[in-house]
Formats: C-alpha cells, structure tokens, sequence
C-alpha cells in the first residue's frame, strides 16, 4: 500500500470541511492550492477565501496561481511530488494538471452526478423540487463533473430544507466519501463507472440576478423551493413597489398556503405582523426578508417600522 502524498484544491467554505477531514484522518498534504485574493464589499478589501484560512492556520504549503498553465506555476506543482490531487468546489483544471499525479485527480461533486452537472448543484436540486440528492467522487478529464465516477453517497432533501443547511449535511456527507475514495486508492481497489451521456440530465447552471429573481405568476409551491433553494445565499429577490415607492428586496424564508383567491399575482396582503403575497395556488407567506440598507430581518420585525398602502405589490 502507498502512501498518498496529496495535493489539495478548493476555494470555499464547502471545500474547508474536506480538506479539514483529510488533515485530521493524517493524510500526507504536501500543498494546498486555491483562488488568488481579490478584494471585496464596499471597502474592497483583501479577502482570502476560506480554504487559505485554513492552509495559513495549519501551515499548509500554499499556492495561489492565477493562470494554471503557467510555466513556473506547474513547475512548482511537478516539486511537490503528489501522487494524487484531490478537488472540491475550484475551477476547470487544464489536462497537464489533472494528469500530473501517478492515482490521477479526483473531484467531489455536491450532486448524484450525471444530474446537477455544474457550478450550484445544492441550489438547483432544491429549486426544482428534489426529495433526494447527494455526493459523488469522480477522476476528472477534460470536460465539467463528466468524469468516471467512484463513489457516491444519497441522502434525502427535507421538504423545507435550505441551501445553507443541505450545504452542512453534504458537506459532513463528502467528507465521508472522500475519506472513503481514498482509502480505495490507497488499497488500489478502485471501479469506476462511466457517467451517462443522456439529454434529459437537468444541469446546475451558475445563479445570476435574472435565475434568482422571484415570478409571482408561478405555482405557490415553486416560488417557495426557489426562496429555500436560494437561502441564504445569493438569495430571491423582488421588486415591491408601494405607490411611487419602489424597493428590491431579498426573501429568505417563506411557506406556502394553497387556497383558492381572486387577488392578482403579486399583490401584497399584509398585518401588523404577517405579510403574505397572493401567488397562483395560493398565498406565499414571507418570514424573513431584507430591505435595501438594512439587515435581514423577521417579518414582524419589519412590520413595526414599515406600512404599505393599499395598492401594494410585488413584481
């Protein structure tokens, strides 16, 4: 059996709690690879991503490249001496990479791959409706998550579970698999199976300002995975406008009602403390929400500083 000698390649909070269970499970990390610094927020400060939080905690070897193909940079990979790269949540890594190592490169994916192929597949399991999904390990090749895959872990979704909470399960989840996946290279007892080709395999597209904003003319029940799938991060948004009032707004929580009504989609029906907006189906009960300059807050909460009139309305 041969000692892995491994490096590591993430860049956010996901790829954290890997990465920590392979370094308490005494792996060999001989480098650890992640995004370069950019700044951020209104001040624009330098901020580092979560995975070079952790290799500068741990006195990890760290590598911050900003262009994979660049000759120093791969050189400095080829002194490292892995025999196997492992990825969660980074970038397309260039074929002189992924076949660098002797045990390949392998990636863990936060679906049951060949479904969610992409960059948000916990978002979009949830936005369309799923009760199951899961992790997969797969070596790479030259496409995205298309790869021969190794291993694979379900678990079910509950029917008003968040992205931020499936995000923690699955991330407990992978560790497992990960740790699991390795033990099979380290005994050299791999199987792989190759991934479906079909069409009808739903993709995990990146989230955008158009996929994230809310269409009161839906089902009740789809608006609602889509607030939950997007919670709460980058989060549903709306525009409700109040007379010559007009605020965007994120929604973070939500339910819904079904009941028959002859409100119009998107108007505002709303107490001292609940507010609810007539969707088709239904009404979708708002439970936390944030308001421009201000920070997200319980819907009661907001209903003791704000008042809308009579003709208010989402859209």
């Amino acid at each position: 059996m041969e000692k892995l000698r491994i490096v590591f390649m993430g860049t956010p909070e996901f790829a954290v709690g890997i990465l920590d269970t392979i370094y308490k499970n005494n792996y060999e990390i001989v480098g650890v690879i992640t995004a370069a610094d950019k700044p951020a927020g209104r001040g624009q400060k330098i901020k580092y991503s979560a995975v070079k939080e952790y290799a500068l905690e741990h006195n990890l070897r760290l590598l911050q490249p900003t262009n994979l193909k660049d000759e120093t940079f791969l050189e400095e990979l080829r002194s490292l001496n892995a025999n196997l790269q492992v990825v969660v949540a980074f970038r397309m890594l260039p074929e002189v990479v992924w076949r660098m190592p002797e045990f390949g490169t392998f990636n863990l994916h936060a679906s049951l791959l060949p479904e969610y192929r992409g960059a948000a597949p916990i978002n979009w399991a949830i936005i369309n409706g799923e009760t199951k999904t899961g992790v997969t390990t797969f070596f790479i090749d030259d496409k995205i998550d298309t790869g021969a895959m190794i291993l694979s872990d379900e678990v079910t979704i509950d029917k008003n579970e968040s992205a931020g909470e499936l995000h923690d399960r699955l991330m407990a989840l992978g560790s497992g698999t990960v740790l699991k996946t390795l033990s099979l290279i380290e005994q050299g007892n791999v199987t792989t199976t190759v991934q479906s080709t079909s069409d009808d395999i739903k993709t995990a597209y990146k989230l955008n300002k158009d996929n994230c904003k809310i269409d009161f003319s839906k089902d009740g029940s789809e608006i609602h995975n889509l607030v939950r799938g997007l919670s709460p991060y980058p989060s549903a948004w709306c525009c409700i406008k109040d007379n010559d009032q007009e605020w965007n707004v994120k929604i973070y929580e939500t339910s819904f009602t079904k009941e028959s009504h002859q409100h119009s989609s998107g108007k505002l029906l709303f107490t001292k403390k609940e507010l609810k907006i007539a969707v088709q189906g239904g009404y979708l009960n708002i439970h936390s929400l944030q308001f421009p300059g201000k920070k997200r807050m319980l819907t009661h909460e907001l209903l003791n500083g704000i008042s809308f009139g009579e003709n208010a309305i989402a859209l």
